[in-house]
């Protein structure tokens, strides 16, 4: 007991150490005496926090703009902290996260896998989240300016036409305007879209014609609950219910009951359910617990940390006016915005109360989270014994619907499912080209989920939740992130050009911090090539996404795998159709409605999951000669150039690849004699031949850089298709910017 207790009291100093560190790193940008910058952000949520990141780390300058005292929104800052993550699709900034996390845990000997009643979940407390999230900050300032302002909103949009040009943020130290190239919302409700007169979708009604009686999905105000032992400290059990305990108790009642039942891995869950059970669902890891649990059916009454996000949606069963869901105005009116939240916090703290009170558990809020005690403003007139219990309350609501803009695409429930289908059951590719993330989830919407709340226009019923929910992973196409006649902005999170079911298969952690990051690559790019995001190529951001890290093709191939120095390359002729591999895949993909499927782990035994690519074999004249038609066709060449030599068919060489390469893209010479390349080396020996001059101009832009291994470029020998490839998209990158 002793040893616990020590351990007890180390673990409070080291989160101490953190939340002084974490606070750290955003005070010194109320202190920036900048006035522009190349990008601002608004929200620090799991989109903003990633465009962020991604946009520093590619050099450009980036304020972000910051209502809450926390950064991470969904994941971290409501509370949401275990993933949603059922395709395990993870790449890019959501696998850093995750990887770091995981380490963090492993030292410490604890399991990530305690949600969802399977041990391979993926969970962690927010105050842990957070602090990795602020080891990539710190680090991504290393090669850019990044900096913050909490506690801070953008109140106006200044706008030159129909270009976004600035902004005036609202401090706790007064107004200041800020100038910016690009704008990207990352907010929780899509509020930038509004203040830029931007055309938008919010529930089933478009602006400027919104219908009140439009709903969108309900709301959660989170708790981080912890089981306290021998018993709950009196700071954190209060005497007295909150008014509407009574009604709020019937629907708790629904959901877990002392004699509940236990979760029998059968789908729909039999309600109500026990303790144990219902502690499962959300289960967090516990670092104030010096032993560890998974969410496995032996392990589960040992959970000491969970997340009340069931069965405490506002509104709920009791509905709003009639309706499940929330009324529209809900994102508009932001008086009944704070009257809403509110009663959602309310609605959780109840349950708390219900918890100790009728279940009998010694359980209350987490005391080591959200330990800047700051009182939420939806708490601030609560009885002062509630206020404690107020005080450790993640930060913000969960929300999960915002306004979404009207891009030149909007993305239907129907397009996710065509687009999962791709390669299944020897069904061809139907892979989006400008793909910029891959997510999986199924459409889900937490009420206003009726024949009536959907968007007729788009061809989405109740119906179509299930006759359109993916097959396996989905891609997410870089034109949803762009508004229709708007230019210096970009959409980053809830608030793509989607419809509602389609936001209900791409507004979880995971997703949101893809597209995000994708939003911070384009960003990035436009304001380095001094472009409008809409003038940018796919390609050039596809590119930059592939080397951070970020995987874009739905095709995997046995010779190609993600550790392949050519992968990138593959990936994006998958997505071009620049050259047909020698087979795909010919197996269905993970059903995302189960969390096992025997048929798909038996093809992953036996490889039908993966194609061939065919990477080592020999291509000729003709197969290049193809290969180079569909690279014009991806850059929208008109007047296609056709070099001399490709009439015979046989095999071609190293020397003669680079000088068709030339000759099919003859911007690339002038790239190379006067646009910032001085200083470049060609990485490896140049000999003089014929074609020495076609290999010096591509050897100095790094196209061929796929020969670098060899020391001496060999003229004579044959190319293969992972060679051809490699160069020619890296070709393709620089012709398109």
């Amino acid at each position: 007991m002793k040893s616990g207790k020590s351990l007890r009291v180390f673990f409070i100093f080291i989160i101490s150490v953190l939340i002084f560190v974490s606070s750290a790193a955003f005070g010194a940008a109320r202190r920036s005496a900048r006035n522009s910058y190349d990008i601002i952000i608004a929200g620090a949520g799991t989109g903003g926090i990633s465009a962020a990141i991604q946009a520093a780390r590619m050099g450009a300058s980036v304020l972000v703009v910051e209502p809450s005292t926390w950064i991470g929104g969904q994941a971290t800052a409501a509370g949401v902290s275990t993933m949603d993550d059922k395709s395990r699709q993870q790449s890019g900034l959501y696998r850093e996260l995750i990887s770091r996390l995981q380490n963090y845990y492993d030292f410490r000997g604890k399991s990530m896998g305690t949600c969802y009643w399977t041990s391979t979940s993926f969970a962690f407390e927010p105050h842990i989240g957070q602090e990795v999230l602020v080891n990539l900050i710190n680090e991504a300032r290393r090669k850019g300016t990044l900096e913050f302002l909490m506690n801070s909103e953008i109140v106006s949009v200044n706008q030159n036409k129909n270009t976004i040009t600035g902004v005036t943020v609202k401090t706790i130290e007064g107004e200041r305007r800020y100038a910016c190239k690009i704008l990207i919302d990352a907010t929780e409700y899509g509020d930038m879209i509004p203040l830029c007169k931007i055309p938008y979708r919010v529930g089933n009604s478009v602006s400027p014609f919104l219908n009140p009686d439009s709903m969108v999905q309900e709301i959660t105000w989170t708790a981080v609950i912890h089981k306290y032992m021998p018993s709950v400290p009196d700071y954190l059990k209060p005497r007295e219910p909150l008014p509407g305990y009574e009604l709020a108790k019937r629907n708790y009642e629904s959901y877990v009951s002392a004699d509940g039942f236990n979760f029998r891995n059968t789908y729909p869950v039999e309600t109500p359910v026990n303790f144990v059970t219902h502690n499962a669902y959300r289960g967090l890891p516990d670092s104030m617990n010096p032993y560890s649990y998974d969410a496995d059916k032996e392990n589960r009454e040992y959970i000491t940390k969970t997340v009340l996000n069931w069965g405490n949606d506002y509104p709920g069963t009791y509905a709003w006016n009639g309706k499940r869901g929330l009324p529209i105005a809900y994102l508009e009116d932001r008086e009944l915005r704070k009257e809403i939240e509110r009663e959602a916090l309310i609605k959780t703290l109840n349950f708390i109360y219900y918890i100790q009170n009728e279940l009998g558990e010694e359980w209350s809020v987490a005391d080591d989270e959200y330990k800047n005690r700051i009182l939420p403003e939806a708490a601030r007139d609560l009885p002062y014994e509630w206020q404690e219990i107020a005080k450790r309350m993640p930060v913000i609501p969960y929300v999960r619907e915002s306004r979404r803009i009207v891009g030149s695409h909007i993305l239907t429930s129907h397009e996710l499912l065509q687009n999962s289908l791709s390669y299944r059951d020897g069904q061809t590719s139907h892979e989006f080209s400008d793909a910029i993330a891959i997510g999986g989830y199924i459409l889900d919407l937490h009420g206003a989920n009726s024949d009536a709340d959907m968007e007729w226009d788009l061809d989405e019923r109740a119906n179509t939740a299930f006759i359109n929910r993916p097959r396996g992973p989905f891609q997410v196409p870089m034109n949803i992130l762009i508004p229709k006649d708007t230019d210096g902005f970009i959409a980053a999170e809830k608030n793509l050009s989607m419809s509602r079911l389609a936001q209900g298969a791409l507004r979880l952690q995971p997703i949101t911090m893809m597209t995000g990051q994708a939003a911070g690559a384009l960003a990035a790019v436009a304001v380095r090539e001094k472009k409008h995001p809409r003038e940018i190529h796919p390609l050039v951001v596809q590119w930059e996404l592939l080397n951070s890290g970020v995987n874009l093709s739905l095709c995997n191939y046995t010779d190609v795998p993600e550790t392949h120095s050519l992968n990138k390359s593959v990936q994006i002729s998958n997505l071009y159709g620049i050259v047909a591999p020698k087979e795909y895949p010919h197996t269905a993909s993970f059903n995302l409605a189960l969390f096992d499927d025997p048929v798909w782990e038996m093809a992953i035994i036996k490889g039908d999951d993966k194609g061939e690519f065919g990477v080592n074999d020999l291509v000729s004249t003709v197969d290049v000669r193809e290969m180079l038609s569909r690279a014009q066709d991806a850059l929208k060449i008109k007047k296609k150039i056709t070099p001399s030599g490709l009439e015979k068919d046989k095999l071609i060489s190293r020397g003669e690849l680079a000088r068709i390469v030339c000759e099919t893209f003859p911007a690339l010479k002038n790239i190379s004699r006067g646009t910032g390349k001085k200083g470049a080396k060609i990485p490896f020996k140049v000999e003089k031949n014929r074609n020495s001059d076609y290999v010096t101009t591509l050897g100095y832009l790094g196209i061929l850089n796929v020969y670098t291994i060899d020391g001496t470029f060999y003229y004579g020998r044959p190319v293969t298709k992972g060679e051809a490839v490699d160069v020619i998209v890296r070709a393709c990158v620089l012709a398109a910017e």
